[in-house]
């Protein structure tokens, strides 16, 4: 179990390896809102992953929340679009995707 501090907003996360081999910060204090089951393998790592319907939270796993989810310097105001100098046309209702006609 690896606990080491946010570098944007100096909480503690807790760091879990997910069933893809990634690691992913998860808050440390369980919570029943949390969309992550945690749980420590047979040899201390500490695993996580998404709970599905096939596959719900096993009674060894607790839910935590992603720190991503709940992190105070991620969550920043929507951006409003900037108005543009005069003179400068807005094309992106104009431009089509690639490989669409």
């Amino acid at each position: 179990m690896r606990r080491t501090l946010c570098a944007d907003c100096r909480r503690p996360v807790l760091w879990t390896r997910t069933d893809a081999g990634k690691q992913l910060a998860v808050d440390p204090a369980p919570d029943p809102a949390g969309n992550t089951a945690v749980h420590r393998d047979g040899l201390g790592v500490t695993r996580s992953r998404r709970p599905t319907e096939e596959l719900p939270k096993a009674p060894w796993e607790k839910l935590h929340m992603p720190h991503v989810a709940s992190c105070p310097a991620r969550k920043r105001p929507s951006a409003t679009p900037a108005a543009l100098p005069a003179g400068v046309t807005d094309l992106s209702a104009f431009r089509r995707t690639r490989g669409r006609p």
